[in-house]
């Protein structure tokens, strides 16, 4: 009775195991979230939705007044791979892998159909938004895309 007793203890853990490495690697995910923005030189109210942001948008590109374009997510495993459409025909294509104490290390790619806007590697803390300044629109603005790992 008692080898039956240690058996089903020796089962039990070993499923216990099992169970928590399963739900472990199902953590070992992160979402990738864009946001893209105008910004402009002249003076205007800024998007309601770009609020948290707008401070950080002020201090790393120095303009006025900012506009939500459009915005999009993917997740990933990590290491792993994804795009998504952030709007303006704009597409984010991201490598994600751990760069340890909860921080994301993400390669990306920002492209508006065939041309290239930019190459970068980020290393991003989880809900901690990261500000890119992109190309010149034609009057007189700029893009700039707010990515977020979650």
């Amino acid at each position: 009775m008692r080898l039956i007793q240690r058996l089903s203890l020796l089962w039990a853990l070993l499923l216990a195991t099992a169970l928590s490495s399963t739900a472990a690697a199902a953590d070992d995910t992160v979402s990738v979230r864009g946001i893209l923005v105008s910004a402009s030189r002249e003076a205007g109210e800024t998007d309601k939705s770009l609020a948290p942001y707008e401070a950080n948008l002020r201090r790393i590109l120095r303009f006025e007044s900012f506009r939500r374009l459009g915005a999009g997510r993917a997740k990933a495993a990590l290491p792993g791979e994804g795009s998504f459409n952030v709007g303006q025909g704009q597409t984010l294509r991201f490598h994600a892998e751990e760069a340890g104490e909860g921080r994301v290390r993400i390669q990306l790619e920002w492209q508006g159909g065939s041309r290239t806007f930019m190459r970068t590697g980020l290393i991003l803390r989880s809900g901690v938004p990261a500000v890119l300044g992109g190309p010149s629109q034609p009057d007189g603005g700029v893009y700039a895309l707010i990515v977020i790992a979650e």
